[in-house]
Protein backbone atom coordinates (compact mmCIF):
# COMPACT_ATOMS: atom_id res chain seq x y z
CA UNK A 1 0.00 0.00 0.00
CA UNK A 2 1.45 3.57 -0.93
CA UNK A 3 2.77 5.44 2.27
CA UNK A 4 -0.41 7.98 3.81
CA UNK A 5 -0.31 11.74 2.67
CA UNK A 6 -0.75 12.85 6.07
CA UNK A 7 0.30 10.81 9.48
CA UNK A 8 -0.28 12.09 12.81
CA UNK A 9 1.40 10.29 15.37
CA UNK A 10 0.56 10.47 18.64
CA UNK A 11 0.37 13.91 19.49
CA UNK A 12 -0.19 15.49 21.76
CA UNK A 13 -0.41 19.23 23.40
CA UNK A 14 -1.34 21.50 26.80
CA UNK A 15 -2.64 24.36 27.81
CA UNK A 16 -1.11 24.51 31.34
CA UNK A 17 -2.89 21.73 33.33
CA UNK A 18 -5.41 21.04 30.61
CA UNK A 19 -4.68 18.31 28.04
CA UNK A 20 -6.06 19.64 24.79
CA UNK A 21 -4.99 16.91 22.91
CA UNK A 22 -3.52 13.33 24.31
CA UNK A 23 -2.23 11.16 21.97
CA UNK A 24 -3.98 11.19 19.13
CA UNK A 25 -3.12 9.51 15.59
CA UNK A 26 -4.58 8.84 12.52
CA UNK A 27 -3.43 8.71 8.89
CA UNK A 28 -5.23 10.63 5.65
CA UNK A 29 -4.61 8.81 2.34
CA UNK A 30 -3.90 10.54 -1.25
CA UNK A 31 -7.14 11.21 -2.47
CA UNK A 32 -8.87 10.88 0.52
CA UNK A 33 -11.99 12.54 2.75
CA UNK A 34 -11.77 12.54 5.91
CA UNK A 35 -14.07 13.89 8.34
CA UNK A 36 -12.78 15.05 11.33
CA UNK A 37 -15.68 15.69 14.45
CA UNK A 38 -16.28 16.27 18.15
CA UNK A 39 -17.73 18.02 20.57
CA UNK A 40 -17.09 21.47 21.28
CA UNK A 41 -13.40 21.60 23.06
CA UNK A 42 -12.98 17.83 21.84
CA UNK A 43 -9.50 19.00 20.42
CA UNK A 44 -10.60 19.55 17.12
CA UNK A 45 -8.97 22.95 15.99
CA UNK A 46 -5.84 22.09 18.62
CA UNK A 47 -5.06 19.14 15.96
CA UNK A 48 -5.91 21.26 12.91
CA UNK A 49 -3.73 23.91 14.18
CA UNK A 50 -0.64 21.45 14.80
CA UNK A 51 -1.27 19.79 11.52
CA UNK A 52 -0.86 23.30 9.72
CA UNK A 53 2.42 24.03 11.51
CA UNK A 54 0.76 27.00 13.59
CA UNK A 55 1.35 25.20 16.99
CA UNK A 56 3.93 23.22 18.29
CA UNK A 57 2.76 19.90 19.21
CA UNK A 58 4.03 19.08 23.44
CA UNK A 59 4.95 15.40 21.69
CA UNK A 60 4.65 13.10 18.73
CA UNK A 61 5.40 13.50 15.03
CA UNK A 62 2.98 14.75 12.42
CA UNK A 63 4.29 13.77 8.59
CA UNK A 64 3.36 15.01 5.14
CA UNK A 65 4.45 13.50 2.34
CA UNK A 66 6.99 11.67 4.39
CA UNK A 67 8.39 15.20 5.54
CA UNK A 68 8.42 16.02 9.37
CA UNK A 69 6.14 19.53 9.72
CA UNK A 70 7.00 21.83 12.38
CA UNK A 71 6.52 26.03 13.01
CA UNK A 72 7.86 28.56 10.65
CA UNK A 73 8.84 27.51 6.81
CA UNK A 74 9.00 24.41 6.01
CA UNK A 75 8.72 22.74 2.35
CA UNK A 76 5.80 20.42 4.12
CA UNK A 77 3.68 23.67 5.03
CA UNK A 78 3.24 24.43 1.82
CA UNK A 79 1.63 21.38 1.04
CA UNK A 80 -1.49 22.40 2.77
CA UNK A 81 -3.99 24.74 1.69
CA UNK A 82 -6.09 25.78 5.11
CA UNK A 83 -9.64 27.40 5.44
CA UNK A 84 -10.25 29.05 8.23
CA UNK A 85 -13.99 29.19 9.76
CA UNK A 86 -13.06 32.72 10.27
CA UNK A 87 -12.99 34.86 6.94
CA UNK A 88 -9.67 35.74 5.54
CA UNK A 89 -10.16 38.06 2.78
CA UNK A 90 -9.68 42.12 2.08
CA UNK A 91 -12.51 43.76 1.89
CA UNK A 92 -10.21 46.66 0.52
CA UNK A 93 -9.32 44.27 -2.75
CA UNK A 94 -10.96 42.65 -5.73
CA UNK A 95 -11.65 38.72 -5.54
CA UNK A 96 -8.97 38.53 -8.55
CA UNK A 97 -6.81 40.98 -6.43
CA UNK A 98 -7.01 38.86 -3.02
CA UNK A 99 -6.07 35.97 -5.21
CA UNK A 100 -3.58 37.56 -6.88
CA UNK A 101 -1.92 38.55 -3.33
CA UNK A 102 -2.26 34.59 -1.67
CA UNK A 103 -0.82 33.53 -5.02
CA UNK A 104 2.50 36.40 -4.85
CA UNK A 105 2.76 34.66 -1.04
CA UNK A 106 3.43 31.23 -2.49
CA UNK A 107 6.28 33.22 -5.03
CA UNK A 108 3.34 33.22 -7.85
CA UNK A 109 4.24 35.39 -10.52
CA UNK A 110 3.87 35.67 -14.09
CA UNK A 111 1.47 33.62 -16.34
CA UNK A 112 1.50 31.26 -13.63
CA UNK A 113 0.09 33.48 -11.30
CA UNK A 114 -2.63 34.80 -13.57
CA UNK A 115 -3.84 30.72 -14.67
CA UNK A 116 -4.43 29.72 -11.05
CA UNK A 117 -6.44 32.91 -10.32
CA UNK A 118 -8.59 31.45 -13.20
CA UNK A 119 -8.65 28.22 -12.41
CA UNK A 120 -9.74 28.84 -8.94
CA UNK A 121 -12.28 31.55 -9.65
CA UNK A 122 -13.75 29.35 -12.39
CA UNK A 123 -13.53 26.22 -10.04
CA UNK A 124 -15.66 28.30 -7.34
CA UNK A 125 -17.85 29.91 -9.73
CA UNK A 126 -17.41 32.99 -9.29
CA UNK A 127 -15.17 34.09 -11.99
CA UNK A 128 -18.11 36.38 -13.66
CA UNK A 129 -17.48 38.48 -10.18
CA UNK A 130 -13.91 38.40 -10.26
CA UNK A 131 -13.54 42.44 -10.12
CA UNK A 132 -16.10 42.77 -7.38
CA UNK A 133 -15.30 43.41 -3.68
CA UNK A 134 -16.31 40.71 -1.24
CA UNK A 135 -17.70 43.66 1.15
CA UNK A 136 -20.34 43.15 -1.79
CA UNK A 137 -20.48 39.10 -1.84
CA UNK A 138 -22.62 37.12 -0.01
CA UNK A 139 -21.96 35.52 3.13
CA UNK A 140 -21.66 31.65 0.47
CA UNK A 141 -19.93 33.54 -2.01
CA UNK A 142 -17.26 34.66 0.62
CA UNK A 143 -16.63 31.07 1.77
CA UNK A 144 -16.28 29.85 -1.93
CA UNK A 145 -13.78 32.95 -2.70
CA UNK A 146 -11.93 31.64 1.24
CA UNK A 147 -11.57 27.93 -0.91
CA UNK A 148 -10.33 29.44 -4.14
CA UNK A 149 -7.83 31.55 -1.73
CA UNK A 150 -6.67 28.36 -0.44
CA UNK A 151 -6.20 26.67 -3.79
CA UNK A 152 -3.73 29.62 -5.08
CA UNK A 153 -0.16 27.09 -4.89
CA UNK A 154 -2.27 23.92 -5.66
CA UNK A 155 -1.63 22.05 -2.48
CA UNK A 156 -1.74 18.69 -1.84
CA UNK A 157 -3.99 18.72 1.53
CA UNK A 158 -6.62 21.29 1.72
CA UNK A 159 -8.36 21.96 5.63
CA UNK A 160 -11.12 23.17 5.62
CA UNK A 161 -12.78 24.29 9.33
CA UNK A 162 -16.56 24.26 8.96
CA UNK A 163 -16.84 25.93 5.38
CA UNK A 164 -20.33 26.52 5.50
CA UNK A 165 -21.29 28.51 8.57
CA UNK A 166 -23.71 31.22 8.36
CA UNK A 167 -24.62 29.73 4.91
CA UNK A 168 -28.28 29.43 3.21
CA UNK A 169 -28.78 26.02 1.57
CA UNK A 170 -27.67 27.15 -1.78
CA UNK A 171 -24.45 28.43 -1.01
CA UNK A 172 -23.65 25.09 0.89
CA UNK A 173 -24.81 23.02 -2.61
CA UNK A 174 -22.39 25.70 -4.44
CA UNK A 175 -19.38 24.38 -2.12
CA UNK A 176 -20.57 21.09 -1.90
CA UNK A 177 -20.17 21.03 -5.73
CA UNK A 178 -16.65 22.37 -5.40
CA UNK A 179 -15.66 20.27 -2.55
CA UNK A 180 -16.52 17.36 -4.92
CA UNK A 181 -14.87 18.44 -7.73
CA UNK A 182 -12.01 18.42 -5.68
CA UNK A 183 -12.39 14.82 -5.05
CA UNK A 184 -12.36 14.04 -8.50
CA UNK A 185 -9.83 15.56 -9.01
CA UNK A 186 -8.29 13.13 -6.68
CA UNK A 187 -7.26 15.58 -4.00
CA UNK A 188 -6.90 14.86 -0.51
CA UNK A 189 -9.46 16.75 2.05
CA UNK A 190 -9.89 17.27 5.83
CA UNK A 191 -13.02 18.26 6.52
CA UNK A 192 -14.58 19.52 10.01
CA UNK A 193 -17.76 20.53 10.76
CA UNK A 194 -20.68 20.10 13.28
CA UNK A 195 -23.22 18.99 10.64
CA UNK A 196 -23.31 15.45 10.28
CA UNK A 197 -25.13 15.51 7.10
CA UNK A 198 -22.33 17.08 5.37
CA UNK A 199 -19.53 14.79 7.02
CA UNK A 200 -21.41 12.06 6.16
CA UNK A 201 -22.09 13.44 2.04
CA UNK A 202 -18.53 14.33 1.30
CA UNK A 203 -16.42 11.94 4.01
CA UNK A 204 -15.08 8.42 3.09
CA UNK A 205 -13.48 8.09 6.52
CA UNK A 206 -14.17 9.41 9.92
CA UNK A 207 -12.22 10.29 12.92
CA UNK A 208 -14.17 10.61 15.92
CA UNK A 209 -12.11 12.45 19.11
CA UNK A 210 -13.29 13.72 22.20
CA UNK A 211 -11.62 14.72 25.24
CA UNK A 212 -8.61 14.91 23.17
CA UNK A 213 -8.39 11.36 22.37
CA UNK A 214 -9.56 9.44 18.89
CA UNK A 215 -12.80 7.38 19.43
CA UNK A 216 -13.45 6.55 16.39
CA UNK A 217 -10.80 6.17 13.50
CA UNK A 218 -12.99 3.81 10.34
CA UNK A 219 -14.93 4.14 7.70
CA UNK A 220 -18.61 5.02 8.12
CA UNK A 221 -19.94 1.63 6.31
CA UNK A 222 -17.77 0.26 9.77
CA UNK A 223 -18.83 2.87 12.11
CA UNK A 224 -22.72 2.51 10.96
CA UNK A 225 -21.94 -1.41 12.54
CA UNK A 226 -21.13 -0.07 15.69
CA UNK A 227 -24.69 0.37 16.67
CA UNK A 228 -26.77 -3.33 16.91
CA UNK A 229 -29.98 -0.91 15.85
CA UNK A 230 -29.28 -0.07 12.06
CA UNK A 231 -32.62 1.39 11.43
CA UNK A 232 -36.07 2.22 13.04
CA UNK A 233 -39.84 2.11 13.06
CA UNK A 234 -42.15 3.99 14.39
CA UNK A 235 -46.29 2.47 14.61
CA UNK A 236 -48.80 4.69 16.11
CA UNK A 237 -51.60 2.06 17.00
CA UNK A 238 -54.99 2.41 17.00
CA UNK A 239 -55.11 1.61 20.97
CA UNK A 240 -52.71 1.37 22.91
CA UNK A 241 -50.45 -1.74 23.16
CA UNK A 242 -51.28 -5.07 25.35
CA UNK A 243 -48.36 -6.09 27.30
CA UNK A 244 -49.05 -9.38 24.96
CA UNK A 245 -48.44 -7.21 21.91
CA UNK A 246 -44.97 -6.01 22.80
CA UNK A 247 -43.69 -9.33 24.18
CA UNK A 248 -44.67 -10.69 20.63
CA UNK A 249 -43.00 -7.60 18.73
CA UNK A 250 -39.59 -8.58 20.54
CA UNK A 251 -39.63 -11.89 19.22
CA UNK A 252 -39.80 -10.78 15.44
CA UNK A 253 -36.71 -10.92 13.16
CA UNK A 254 -34.66 -8.26 13.54
CA UNK A 255 -36.21 -6.45 15.92
CA UNK A 256 -33.19 -4.96 18.81
CA UNK A 257 -35.54 -3.03 21.04
CA UNK A 258 -38.98 -1.73 21.90
CA UNK A 259 -39.86 1.60 23.48
CA UNK A 260 -43.70 2.63 23.94
CA UNK A 261 -45.48 6.15 23.96
CA UNK A 262 -48.33 5.76 25.11
CA UNK A 263 -49.70 4.18 21.38
CA UNK A 264 -46.42 4.45 19.79
CA UNK A 265 -43.94 2.21 19.47
CA UNK A 266 -40.44 3.04 18.42
CA UNK A 267 -38.96 -0.32 17.27
CA UNK A 268 -34.78 -0.48 16.83
CA UNK A 269 -34.31 -3.00 13.83
CA UNK A 270 -30.65 -4.86 12.61
CA UNK A 271 -31.75 -3.85 9.13
CA UNK A 272 -34.35 -1.59 7.53
CA UNK A 273 -35.88 -4.58 5.17
CA UNK A 274 -36.88 -5.84 8.38
CA UNK A 275 -39.58 -3.35 8.64
CA UNK A 276 -42.27 -4.63 6.25
CA UNK A 277 -42.40 -8.17 7.75
CA UNK A 278 -42.37 -6.30 11.56
CA UNK A 279 -45.64 -4.08 10.34
CA UNK A 280 -47.66 -7.26 8.87
CA UNK A 281 -46.98 -8.76 11.78
CA UNK A 282 -48.53 -5.62 14.20
CA UNK A 283 -51.46 -5.42 11.56
CA UNK A 284 -52.26 -8.69 11.74
CA UNK A 285 -52.79 -8.66 16.06
CA UNK A 286 -56.40 -6.35 15.85
CA UNK A 287 -54.86 -3.58 17.01
CA UNK A 288 -54.90 -1.44 13.84
CA UNK A 289 -51.99 0.98 12.72
CA UNK A 290 -53.11 4.93 12.47
CA UNK A 291 -49.50 5.70 11.12
CA UNK A 292 -45.99 4.40 10.57
CA UNK A 293 -42.75 5.89 9.42
CA UNK A 294 -39.47 4.30 8.81
CA UNK A 295 -35.95 6.04 9.36
CA UNK A 296 -32.13 4.87 8.81
CA UNK A 297 -29.81 4.86 11.46
CA UNK A 298 -27.62 8.63 10.98
CA UNK A 299 -24.08 9.34 11.45
CA UNK A 300 -25.50 11.53 13.94
CA UNK A 301 -26.91 8.72 16.35
CA UNK A 302 -23.46 7.42 16.39
CA UNK A 303 -21.59 10.87 16.86
CA UNK A 304 -24.14 11.35 20.32
CA UNK A 305 -23.62 7.49 21.51
CA UNK A 306 -20.14 7.71 21.09
CA UNK A 307 -19.75 11.19 23.02
CA UNK A 308 -23.01 11.50 24.78
CA UNK A 309 -25.44 13.86 24.94
CA UNK A 310 -24.56 16.32 27.81
CA UNK A 311 -24.15 20.35 26.06
CA UNK A 312 -20.64 21.48 25.63
CA UNK A 313 -19.23 25.06 25.86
Amino acid sequence: MASALLSVQEVSKSYGARKAVDGVSFQVQRGQTLGLIGPNGAGKSTTVGMICGVLRADSGHILLDGEAMGQGASAAKRKIGYVPQDLALYDDLSALENLRLFGALYGLKGAVLKRRCGEALALVQLADRAQDHPATFSGGMKRRLNIAAALMHDPQLLILDEPTVGVDPQSRNAIFDTLEALQAQGRSLIYTSHYMEEVERLADHLVIIDHGKVLADETPAALYQRLPAQAALQAELAEEPSAALLAGVQTQSGVQAVARDGKTLTIGLTAADHAAPVLAWLAAQGNPLRHFATAKTSLEDIFLNLTGRSLRD
